[in-house]
């Protein structure tokens, strides 16, 4: 039985449906943007190959997702190449964007190599104004509009992100987004750059902004959301921004990305499913695939305990648990594990109980008594504290630091070798 069919016969009570919890500006249905292959790319160590980007983006193509960033193209001559092999694919369902500066050259290199949408992206805090851009508020609106204009000449959608917009005051985050929407802007993307705000403070800030564009623009303006995770607050206040009425969130598969990552893609897309009743047009079966692969790619390995994709998210040891799943997999997990192409799976150890002992010589049609099981349970439980724990750290830190020698940045000596080789110079240290 599915969980509606459990609903329908009253075994689960699903206060997610219930109307006085439908938040009034909720819609119907969201785009997933997904960052994996630029922001998420820019996690700490990790590089991609051409072939590995575009594997992954057919895989993207063909589960549902309906934006792909693909790569910022001004960055290199490589990443202006994998944004034209990707979008010479000829994907069917995703758009291929690709991003650019407030730069004319940006915007011109991103386009040249076949990006179908391109993000604009410029901050305007006055933080950002005054230590990175070194710019007055008047110069960066004269540069936005110039830019968007420019750009729209060629047929592309625009999108226009302000970087910081959580630490931007309101009044200047509609100013800057009523200039670019004047310019033609097709959509305006809101971010937490630093994952700053909290989930209250995320409502406020999208309704306000929304309800300013509102009556500034005099139509509905679509709303996206890119959000960090320096706080572990990417996923909820993605939902938040959801819920006052943005329609593409920004995710990563596995909440890859810069620092503490941004919103995981799987979270995003199952509680949108299963939490609010969402259709994000996502194939869900394939999303342990897409971390898999993404996983193997960024040569990092995914948390065992990481929502929906870890490798315990579907896992059982404690024998009450175990014994619950065996009777209905839905009394301990929240969704059935095929949904995202997962299986449940079981852990003999400490916790282990009887009945999944039981079930295993089921399987094996092997007979026990009541005492032998009781016997084998005694001995999974003593053989697994046996295991010498000294010797299982040991061997913890042992593999740390083999996967810390996998990540791809260059060591601390490499780096002043190069530059000894450049300069003739070494370092005093």
């Amino acid at each position: 039985m599915m969980l509606d069919e459990l609903e329908a016969d009253g075994l689960i009570v699903n206060f997610n449906k219930v109307q006085q919890t439908k938040p009034k500006h909720l819609p119907k249905e969201v785009l997933i943007w997904d960052e994996t292959l630029r922001d998420g790319e820019q996690t700490p160590g990790t590089s991609l190959l051409i072939d590995e980007k575009i594997e992954i983006a057919k895989l993207m193509d063909e589960m549902g997702i309906a934006i792909i960033n693909v790569g910022f193209p001004a960055v290199s001559k490589d990443e202006e190449e994998v944004v034209r092999r990707i979008a010479a694919e000829g994907f069917k369902q995703a758009k291929i964007c690709a991003p650019a500066r407030a730069i004319k050259s940006d915007i011109d290199i991103a386009i040249q190599a076949g990006a179908e949408e391109v993000p604009i992206f410029i901050a305007f805090s006055n933080l950002h104004l005054k230590y990175k851009l070194k710019k007055t508020p008047e110069e960066a609106l004269s540069i936005v509009t110039d830019c968007i204009e420019y750009a729209k000449k060629y047929g592309v959608i625009v999108d226009f992100v302000t970087e910081d917009t959580s630490r931007t005051s309101i009044d200047d985050t509609v100013k800057i987004f009523k200039t670019a929407l004047d310019a033609g802007a097709d959509r305006v993307v809101i971010a937490d750059t630093v994952g700053f705000l909290r989930p209250e403070s995320m409502r406020y800030l999208v309704s306000q902004i929304r309800d300013r564009l509102y009556k500034e623009v005099k139509r509905k303006v679509p709303l996206s959301i890119h959000n960090h995770n320096d706080f572990g607050l990417a996923t909820a206040n993605t939902l938040a921004a959801i819920e006052e009425g943005v329609t593409v969130p920004h995710v990563c598969i596995a909440g890859f990305g810069e620092r503490a990552g941004n919103a995981p893609l799987e979270e995003v897309v199952m509680a949108l499913e299963f939490l609010y009743d969402i259709r994000t047009g996502v194939q869900t079966e394939k999303i342990q695939e897409l971390a898999d692969k993404v996983s193997e790619a960024f040569a990092i390995l995914l948390p065992v305990h990481k929502a929906i994709t870890g490798e315990n998210a579907f896992s059982h040891e404690a024998g009450i648990h175990v014994h619950g799943i065996l009777s209905h997999r839905l009394t301990y997990e929240p969704i059935p594990a095929e949904t995202v192409g997962r299986k449940t799976e079981f852990y003999m150890g400490k916790h282990t109980g009887s009945q999944i002992v039981k079930t295993k010589l089921e399987q094996e049609n092997i007979e026990a008594t009541d005492d032998q099981i009781k016997q084998i349970v005694l001995q999974v439980k003593e053989t697994h504290k046996l295991r010498d724990k000294v010797e299982m750290l040991r061997q913890l830190h042992k593999a740390a630091e083999l996967l810390r020698e996998t990540r791809l940045g260059l060591k601390e000596n490499e780096f002043w070798n190069i530059v000894t080789a450049v300069t003739g110079k070494k370092p005093k240290k």
